[in-house]
C-alpha cells in the first residue's frame, strides 16, 4: 500500500480527528475510504455512459428526417 502525504489546516484536522473518533474510525481511514469510493463513482459513470452508447448504437429507433421543432420540445403532457 503507497503513502499519501497531504498538507490540511491544523484546524480542520483537529475538527475531523475528534468527528472520526466518535465515529470509530481514523482520518487516515476516512481519507481512504473517500479515495476509494471516488475511483468507484468514476468508474460506474464510465460504465453508465458506456452502456447508454451501447444502447442507443443497437437502438432500432429512428426518427425518419422528422424534426422536433423548440415548442413540441417543451411540451408536456399534463
Amino acid at each position: 500500500m503507497a503513502n499519501l502525504t497531504i498538507k490540511v489546516d491544523e484546524h480542520v484536522l483537529r475538527k475531523a480527528r475528534i468527528k472520526v473518533r466518535g465515529q470509530g474510525t481514523s482520518v487516515n481511514a476516512l481519507r481512504r475510504s473517500f479515495l476509494e469510493q471516488y475511483v468507484r463513482d468514476v468508474e460506474a459513470r464510465k460504465k453508465a455512459i458506456m452502456d447508454i452508447l451501447a444502447l442507443s448504437r443497437s437502438s432500432r429507433a429512428a426518427r425518419r428526417g422528422r424534426r422536433w421543432t423548440s415548442d413540441e420540445l417543451r411540451e408536456r403532457e399534463m
